[in-house]
């Protein structure tokens, strides 16, 4: 139970990782820190005091698809019946996000904005693994290898998991145009989580020589073997104590020289005596061992959902002198403590169970961040700009956090006017994280990658643009030591995403 719930605590994006593509135009570039537009109520909202007065609006579909895949080795893994004596294996899980929205409003007035937004800030979707992941597997197989001295020479499963978990962010400022060439923002973002978990083990099987066996009806026997063992012992250690009273009687009644044929007898029976008290402590070890063992029986299947919210503010600046935009935001720890709801009732000396525990408040904040960006006019139809993302994860409190530091991102891109109606614009992002390996864990990890976004803009109207993009991200490999069981697991995921939006100028 503890490895299944261990497994399954971050399934998608969340706590550590910060969805920042809340708009298509990110999409198309994700430099977008300095940039002037109505996706600034997410990425530069000191800058949206700089459009035009009236209502602007963007209203933004995503559609997202992602593949974790933990590449494994386990010496475990050859006692699968249905893994053939190999010691490799391949767990695949599937994330999908079928529709994303996001929303940002802003009216400006004189000089003042007042903007809202709505966003997915962390997670999006649901990731299913059909087979189960390493952890499972392997739980199973040392499961086998304790039940050898049974007969057990193999083991069969069935394993899934399941996970969905949505960061919805709704957010709320005003910026002040101080003058031309500066401006300044202050608001507060609104965080609510919603995360589901569901895990099962089930159909567990244990091979013999005489065929597989139902893993309940394979303890019933071995649970039977053991107590007429104990039983027999039992009656015959009396029996064994009583022949070695009587001996040593016999040897006192026969004085000195004591015959040899009553020492060796005696000796025989002393031996008798240890070996029955050894077989009697290895049955009773076997006995706590299956009753260890009785939570599978019919395997695991496990629930828990979690729910939070957290509010925290958000400051911005921006500054513009000649064909140069300078801007920096600063959003603060979001302090997130998830309460469970759940199947796990009863407290455990495993704290990986307890963070699970029905009523109990799990900490998951989510991190400050500090954005940089730039953005320079090289032509009135060319723009070039860069950006920098620092996420403060050590000052973060997480229920489970490794790391060796924060995690940083840095954004290039390009944006050029074809005509008055086309726009196109392209860009890249390096995000690198700074993990050891006690931050790795199945499906609970993150990869350092490279990301690529280019899409176009499009003027149906002067009041109406539509944008389109496409994003693919590449991610690093990562291989993580052999664990204390011997099980060494190989990390890597794919994600694209892609998407449409329209802006609205009233």
């Amino acid at each position: 139970m503890a490895m299944v719930l261990a497994a399954a605590q971050t399934v998608m994006a969340g706590g550590l990782l910060t969805n920042t593509n809340q708009n298509v135009s990110f999409l198309r570039n994700p430099a977008r820190d300095a940039a002037i537009g109505i996706d600034g109520v997410y990425s530069n909202p000191a800058g949206v005091a700089f459009l035009g007065e009236g209502f602007h609006l963007s209203l933004n579909i995503q559609n997202a698809h992602q593949t974790r895949t933990v590449s494994s080795w386990s010496n475990l893994y050859k006692l699968g019946m249905s893994n053939n004596g190999s010691e490799f294996k391949e767990f695949e899980g599937e994330a999908d996000a079928p529709v994303i929205p996001s929303l940002q409003a802003a009216y400006n007035k004189g000089k003042w904005s007042y903007q809202f937004g709505f966003a997915i800030t962390g997670g999006g979707g649901k990731c299913t693994f059909d087979y189960g992941i390493p952890t499972f597997e392997s739980a199973i197989g040392l499961i086998a290898t304790q039940l050898k001295a049974f007969g057990a020479t193999g083991y069969d499963m069935n394993a899934f998991m399941e996970g969905r978990q949505y960061y919805f962010g709704f957010t709320a400022g005003t910026a002040y145009k101080v003058n031309e060439n500066l401006s300044v923002y202050g608001g507060l973002r609104l965080l609510y989580g919603n995360a589901s978990y569901k895990a099962a083990v089930n159909n567990i099987k244990v091979n013999t020589a005489n065929g597989a066996v139902a893993f309940d009806k394979f303890l019933d026997g071995a649970n039977t073997t053991v107590i007429n063992g104990l039983a027999q012992i039992e009656e015959t250690l009396p029996l064994v104590a009583g022949g070695i009273a009587q001996v040593q009687q016999d040897i006192e009644a026969a004085g000195v020289p004591v015959p040899a044929e009553l020492t060796g007898k005696l000796a025989e029976l002393q031996a008798t005596q240890q070996q029955l008290l050894t077989t009697k402590e290895t049955l009773q070890g076997a006995e706590g061992s299956l009753n260890m063992l009785e939570p599978y029986r019919n395997g695991v299947n496990l629930m828990c959902d979690q729910t939070a919210w957290g509010v925290a503010p958000i400051i911005g600046i921006d500054y513009k002198i000649g064909g140069l935009n300078l801007a920096a935001k600063y959003e603060f720890k979001t302090r997130m403590r998830m309460k469970n709801k759940s199947t796990v009732k009863e407290a455990s000396l495993i704290s990986a169970v307890n963070k699970f525990k029905d009523g109990e408040k799990v900490d998951e904040d989510s991190p400050a961040l500090l954005t940089l960006g730039a953005q320079y006019e090289i032509l009135p139809s060319l723009r070039v700009m860069a950006g920098w993302h620092h996420y403060f994860d050590v000052d973060t409190k997480q229920y489970t956090k490794d790391m060796l530091g924060d995690s940083n991102e840095y954004l290039f891109g390009a944006e050029y006017d074809i005509s008055r109606k086309l726009q196109i614009s392209a860009g890249m992002q390096r995000t690198a994280y700074d993990f050891k390996d006690a931050g790795m864990n199945d499906i609970s990890f993150n990869l350092s990658s490279y990301s690529y976004g280019l899409g176009i803009g499009y003027n149906i109207t002067d009041k109406v643009k539509v944008n389109a993009a496409w994003f693919q991200t590449l991610y690093d490999d990562y291989d993580k030591a052999p664990d204390a069981m011997g099980v060494k697991n190989s990390f890597t995921r794919t994600n694209r995403v892609i998407g449409v939006g329209v802006d609205i100028k009233l």
